[in-house]
């Protein structure tokens, strides 16, 4: 047993170094060539196939598979990449479980679908491993874009518009590129620092000049950028939580999720990182299991998250549920935080069961106590440093099916945009989608 578990209160050492490394490992390893190829096989390469459709940035599947089938896996990453340059991290954290592979045949057919993402991260990865960048920059056109936030759909816009010939200036407030894949996802989602790689090989297109340190409506003015460039892209994600509105909320031991999920991305020693005995998580998406899970690995000894409404309205997958669940993670639904209690640090949630009335979440005055000294908050972010003159919709910027806000010159996409889910993947196509308007509506 390490040293000091049996202390109490939120402390770091909870497991051995060598038990949180092997916790951490690769959630998903990845395929060995023939393990690739006996994948590959079980692919029916529909003519009309509904996993393409599923796809936001509508791979070609069939084509890539194939081309793995046939001994190229540099082409199928090519094949991937046309539509989805940041195909190897989506291949590492995409819910393909309720997308392609959801609507694959032999899923439909046999309950065990074509493991499409892991084929993705097998050609993704071959590629990457040469040390080849697969696209070339087109003539230069002399216009200059700003694309303010370096997060997936940043990234996919500046990588569009640079091989597309124009000169972007990439703004990022961060000290490192990334977004979400770099600060947001779990640790054994994406091991040994592979969202830095893959921007580091993105960036080798060309063109594309970074400036860290930099967030709209602190060293950057919307109008000043407009006037200074051909046009803008945003995609600066969303900054902000929700706050609990519960009592206690302010007590010692209670952190964003999103907060505790970035210094652990951030880490070059997780055995240092202090966690809680008891955890509850508060929420009922990725975010909420993501740290759910990862205290549990740290060695947390009891892990709870409580959601206000049922298991099927949940956002994360079942599949993030389950895997929760076999962690070791308790899952309890229908309860709403009420208060944190605690002399000076959090020592109980105080939680009150809900049912739903006329589809809102309503008290039912049925209450319980959960110890709790550590408490996160994983219940929804928003938007941050938006522009005034930007209109917006439903607290995100409003766009049209381009990317187009309400600005002339202005586009945006990712977390931050109206429309489509909160996914890496979709970010990347409404990034790549946008990069394609700004050249058109340039370029005449």
């Amino acid at each position: 047993m390490a040293q000091g578990h049996q202390a109490s209160g939120i402390q770091a050492g909870r497991l051995a170094a060598s038990d949180i490394a092997e916790n951490f490992a690769d959630l998903h390893p990845a395929y060995e060539t023939h393990e690739a190829m006996v994948a590959a096989d079980r692919c029916y390469f529909c003519h009309d196939a509904p996993c393409m459709t599923a796809c936001p940035t509508s791979i070609d599947i069939p084509q890539f598979i194939r081309e793995i089938q046939g001994g190229h896996p540099e082409s199928a990453a090519r094949t991937i990449l046309d539509q989805n340059i940041l195909g190897g991290m989506c291949a590492r954290v995409c819910p393909t479980e309720t997308l392609c592979e959801q609507v694959c045949v032999r899923e439909v057919a046999e309950g065990k679908p074509v493991e499409i993402g892991r084929l993705q991260r097998y050609a993704t990865d071959a590629l990457m491993a040469c040390g080849v960048h697969p696209f070339d920059r087109a003539e230069p056109t002399g216009k200059r874009i700003a694309v303010v936030g370096a997060g997936p759909a940043g990234l996919s816009a500046a990588h569009r518009l640079a091989m597309l010939g124009h000169d972007v200036e990439l703004f990022e407030g961060q000290p490192k590129a990334g977004g979400l894949n770099e600060f947001g996802i779990a640790a054994y989602k994406s091991t040994n620092d592979f969202a830095a790689a893959e921007v580091d090989w993105l960036l080798q297109i060309g063109g594309i000049t970074v400036t860290y340190g930099k967030t709209l409506g602190g060293d950057l003015n919307l109008e000043q950028l407009k006037s200074d460039y051909d046009a803008v892209f945003l995609s600066i994600g969303l900054g902000g939580v929700n706050a609990l509105r519960a009592e206690g909320e302010d007590l010692a031991g209670v952190a964003d999720a999103v907060d505790f999920i970035a210094k652990l991305r951030q880490s070059d020693d997780l055995s240092t990182l202090p966690v809680g005995r008891d955890v509850v998580v508060i929420g009922g998406g990725m975010t909420a299991v993501d740290a759910a899970v990862q205290s549990k690995l740290l060695g947390a000894e009891n892990v709870t998250i409580a959601y206000r409404r049922d298991q099927s309205a949940m956002g994360a997958s079942r599949f993030e549920q389950d895997l929760a669940a076999t962690k070791g993670v308790k899952l309890m639904f229908n309860v709403m935080p009420k208060a944190v209690l605690g002399t000076n640090s959090a020592e109980e949630v105080e939680l009150e069961r809900t049912e739903i009335k006329e589809g809102r979440v309503t008290g039912t005055g049925e209450t319980l106590r959960l110890k709790a000294d550590q408490v996160f908050k994983a219940i929804g972010q928003t938007l941050e440093g938006q522009p005034e003159a930007v209109e917006l919709s439903g607290g995100k910027i409003k766009v049209d099916a381009q990317g187009k806000t309400s600005v002339s010159g202005v586009w945006a996409g990712g977390d931050c945009a109206s429309g489509g889910e909160d996914l890496t993947v979709t970010a990347v196509a409404e990034g790549r989608d946008a990069a394609m308007d700004i050249h058109q509506s340039l370029m005449g």
